[in-house]
């Protein structure tokens, strides 16, 4: 499937960034992809294309404000930046697209947004695919977001965020380290959402993440109140589809279409 070009819509007086891949709503669920902390649209490169075409959905893959080619921030991140997206932002972006058959995959603080989101329950969510969530802080998540941001001084990955955020990118990792180095952080929390999460969720993790451990798994799959399931990867760190994207997309992909079939 031949990937599709990066557009522009207007949510909430701002430009994001989107690519939209398959069928229309009406056709088919649209699976909604958010990206992690550092992530954007392209940054996601092939992934959502193969998720769409495996399981015969609509995805649509946006970037957030301040990131990728969408409209830099205006204001600092708030302490509840992922609230914000998930209880203000997310839906907006629902209803301008007009979606009303959802799925979400998020990645990192996308699964925590998708957390968020579903377990508000303003608005039903077919299925969850949550890969490296947090969903509480663990002190190895600090203390490699410590380490990020001595590396965006003393190496090159400033020049390797630039190719993806443009002129979005000092402001976008700035505004996003700062929030979670903050004294207040450590104390952030969203298992309060899980119980009310009644749709079929699939967690993914890697074993390896820098981020997190399966603590993060296990919260997930004891509180939620819908059927739950992992996939746990040996030798993976903080982005399963990008370092095993073959077998994340297997797993992915039948737990889409089994949410499909129920």
């Amino acid at each position: 499937m031949p990937r599709s070009v990066a557009q522009r819509a207007e949510i909430l007086g701002a430009g994001l960034e989107y690519r939209w891949i398959g069928p229309p709503p009406g056709q088919a669920p649209t699976i909604v992809f958010l990206h992690e902390g550092l992530g954007c649209v392209a940054m996601w490169r092939d992934f959502p294309d193969r998720v769409a075409s495996a399981t015969g959905c609509g995805a649509l893959v946006y970037s957030r404000l301040g990131y990728g080619a969408s409209d830099p921030l205006r204001e600092p991140r708030r302490l509840r930046f992922m609230h914000d997206e998930a209880l203000v932002v997310l839906p907006a972006v629902i209803e301008r697209f007009h979606l009303d058959d959802v799925i979400i995959y998020g990645h990192s603080d996308g699964a925590s947004i998708a957390v968020i989101y579903a377990g508000a329950a303003r608005r039903p969510v077919r299925a969850l695919v949550l890969e490296a969530p947090h969903v509480f802080i663990e002190t190895i998540c600090i203390q490699s977001i410590r380490k990020i941001a001595n590396a965006y001084e003393t190496t090159p990955l400033r020049e390797r965020l630039a190719r993806y955020h443009g002129v979005n990118t000092e402001s976008m990792f700035r505004s996003w380290t700062d929030v979670w180095l903050s004294s207040e952080f450590p104390e952030w929390n969203i298992e309060e959402y899980l119980p009310a999460i009644a749709s079929p969720v699939f967690v993914v993790q890697g074993e390896d993440d820098e981020y997190g451990t399966v603590k993060q798994v296990d919260a997930v799959l004891t509180q939620v109140a819908g059927p739950a399931e992992s996939l746990v990867l040996p030798n993976c760190g903080h982005s399963p589809h990008s370092e095993r994207p073959a077998e994340v997309l297997d797993a992915a992909t039948r737990f889409i279409r089994g949410s499909l079939d129920a």
